[in-house]
Formats: structure tokens, sequence, C-alpha cells
């Protein structure tokens, strides 16, 4: 694709207007300038790109995809009620057939609102793969690990699914998904199985995704359990940091825990709007970046946000801390727009990925700027962060393929995934 006459943000969000990018065959960016490439017909389809915006598309740190499954079913809770009274029963029920349009679905509302990529942690894995492969969206999965026996790891079921998920899946549609380890946290983990992860992690080369201090209450308890230790030095002490570890949430950090997870190169997955409905709390995210954290932003699972709008979770982002701490300087709209796309894509160790620059990955998404909510324009990373929102998007396009554009979605139906959802919902209720 070709596209004409088109604004666009540079790497570092940077507004250029009137712009040509063509994209070529290789799915990547293979031309940037201010005048037609000297060979257009080599780049296809010509798109016009007057009153639109060309930029990265946004990359979910976070996400748990089924559980769109349980939107709008368990609310008005506190984090422990909420996992363990409502959660945990209706996800006992789920089967791979319940998993399977809630997978789609999810992935479609992810490619409605500009999501190129996410981290996924759940479990039905072989399900979720199969969808990531059809839809043709990227996708760091990983199959959640809960344990409150003390079991090793070489004895339990996890290790035979990962062995099986790095072995069918790990690198597999071109690169578009990889495999991680995962730790769904330190209160619904013991250690013995802790440390045996990291070690496969380790061994493995790769990365791995786990719940880190989302609530007070686990933070402290965490202490009581461990001699002090936070949920950050427990895992250090485990040996999980010694790996890439994408850390959700992140919202009660203390000062040491800041300089341990920089100093392991961690990633915190912040979910602002998961993070408030469930009453949570509010991290401080500017502090992270002082300190020369890498912070990514994820949307959390649909049960306690409940979408997949990556827009409005950047909104909620940049407002929050100035709430919370009464001052209206902070985080910036190019700050904040880099965390949600090129930090994600680093979080999920795709160096290629996550910004519009020659080279790179054709990850990109367009925004129609012809409405009212966009004009006037004073900065557009301004407007892109406070005004916009994700039905601004009229087209989303991974490794130069389009997958939606304008209302269509190109790789998956729909309406059926839909209707499949709700179905398989109802099901599942009426057997609790």
């Amino acid at each position: 694709m070709l596209f004409k006459d088109i604004s666009i943000f540079d790497g570092g969000f940077k507004l250029h207007e009137h712009q040509y990018v063509g994209v070529d065959t290789s799915g990547r960016i293979a031309y940037i300038g201010d005048g037609a490439p000297a060979d257009p017909d080599a780049y296809g389809e010509v798109y016009d790109g007057r009153r639109k915006l060309l930029m990265p598309g946004m990359f979910n740190a976070h996400a748990h995809a089924p559980m769109t499954l349980l939107r709008g079913y368990a609310e008005n809770l506190p984090l422990q009620r909420w996992l363990f009274e409502m959660v945990f029963p209706f996800e006992a029920k789920m089967t791979d057939d319940d998993v399977l349009p809630a997978m789609r679905l999810a992935v479609a509302e992810m490619l409605r609102f500009g999501t190129v990529g996410f981290s996924d942690m759940y479990f039905n894995s072989d399900v979720r793969a199969q969808v990531v492969g059809e839809s043709g969206i990227k996708c760091n999965m990983s199959h959640s690990i809960s344990d409150f026996a003390g079991a090793r790891y070489a004895d339990t079921p996890f290790k035979g699914i990962n062995d099986h998920l790095i072995s069918a899946y790990h690198g597999a549609f071109d690169g578009r998904l990889l495999v991680d380890y995962c730790l769904h946290s330190e209160y619904t983990t013991r250690e013995p199985i802790v440390r045996d992860v990291a070690a496969a992690a380790r061994e493995s080369g790769l990365g791995l995704q786990v719940h880190v201090s989302e609530t007070r209450q686990e933070h402290e308890e965490c202490k009581q359990r461990h001699g002090g230790l936070t949920p950050v030095q427990y895992l250090e002490a485990c040996g999980v940091l010694d790996v890439p570890v994408t850390a959700a949430h992140c919202v009660w950090l203390e000062p040491q825990d800041i300089e341990i997870m920089k100093a392991h190169g961690a990633t915190v997955a912040t979910c602002p709007a998961s993070n408030m409905k469930l009453g949570s709390g509010v991290p401080p995210i500017p502090r992270y970046l002082d300190a020369g954290l890498r912070v990514a932003l994820g949307t959390d699972g649909p049960a306690s946000n409940n979408n997949h709008n990556m827009f409005q979770d950047l909104y909620l982002m940049l407002l929050a801390n100035r709430g919370v701490d009464r001052d209206p300087v902070g985080i910036t709209p190019e700050q904040a727009l880099t965390i949600a796309t090129a930090n994600g894509a680093q979080a999920q160790g795709r160096e290629d990925c996550g910004k519009l620059e020659p080279g790179f990955k054709a990850d990109l998404i367009v925004l129609d700027l012809d409405s009212p909510w966009m004009m006037p324009v004073t900065d557009l990373a301004r407007n892109v962060v406070y005004a916009a929102n994700g039905s601004d998007v009229v087209l989303t396009m991974v490794d130069g393929r389009v997958l939606y554009r304008d209302g269509e979605y190109l790789t998956i139906d729909i309406e059926r995934a839909m209707f499949e959802t709700q179905a398989a919902r109802d099901s599942i209720v009426s057997r609790l």
C-alpha cells in the first residue's frame, strides 16, 4: 500500500503533513517522503490520506482476552472477592468451545480500536493460538500458572502445557505469535514453582508475565509472608527478574522496587481503567518514568475494564496522576503515545515494531481527523491523547496486511463471534 498525502507521527511523535508512506510486500515500511516514491506502482493500492493521520498501532501490554465472556459479570467488588468469589468459579466452567468465539470477539475489538499486538495471560492456549493465527494480529501468549499446594513445576501439568506451546507456537505465523512463561502472581503461587518457572524461562531464553503489587492488601500480605520482602523483592530473590519480565499493574511499588525493576530491565504494564474500577489505586507513573523504568500500557481483561479500547486507557493514564497528585503537569502526550506503542512492542521483544520509521514492521493505524472533536488543531498529539477515541480508527494494518478497514473485519466473522460469545456466556451462567 502507498499512503498518499497523509499526516504522520514520526518516531518521536512529531507531526509531518502531506507525506507519502510506502509499505512493501515484506510487510515493512519501505519509504517515507514529502513526495511520491520513484516507483509508486511497486506499492500496489494508493490510499488517499487527506484529513487522516497515520501512526504506529497500539501494543496492549496486559490482557486476558477470553475474559470478554465475563464483560459486565462481576461488578462492584474489591479485587480479592471479585477474583475468588466470581471470576474463578466462572472460569472453571469455560471450555475451548466457549473461549474460541470470545477470543475472536476480543481480537476484533482490539483491531477496531487500533491495537496491533497484545500480551495475553490466560488458559485454553491452543484455541488462543488458533485465533491469533487466523486473525493476523500479533500476540505474546502465556499460559497462566496458579499453585497453592507447593508443587514442583515438573510435577504439574503446566510443564507439559508450556513445552507444547513453545514447540508448537513460539515464532509461529511469521513471528506474530510468541510464547512467554507466566506466574499469575505471588499470592496465587508457592515458592517452589516460582523458582522452577523462573529457571525454565531463563533456560529457554523466553520472557515472563506476572501480576505484581496490584492492591495494597496483596503488597502488604506478601511482606508478612516473606519476611518483609515486597512482591518485587520476593520475585527477584526467586530469580524471576533474571528474564525479561512484564509486570502487570505495579500500583504499590516502593522506591527500592523501582530500582530493582529498572536494574533488571523489567517493564511495568499499567492498566489505569482496571485499577481504578476495582479500587486498587493509581500507580505513580511519572515517578516511574523519571526513574528510567520502562512503562507500557494495558487494558487488563474485559471483566475489569470493561473493554479493549486502548485510547480510553491512554486518556486515563494521562489524567489519573494529575488528579491524585493535584498537579496539572504530568506525562506528556509524546510520552503517553510512546508508552502505548514502542514501549509495548519492546516489552514483547519486538525491536523492529512500534515506530513509523523505514525498516520497521508496518504495524500501522489510520485515524480519521474529519470530526468535530478533532478540530481545531493546535497540536495533533494533544488531540489524539485527549480528544480522540478508538472509534476514530478507520484502518488497522499488521505486518503490512490490512485487518480492519472502514467497519469491515477482514479476517473475522464479527456477527458469528458476537452471537456465539453471547450464547457461550449464557450457557456458563446457567451452569453456575
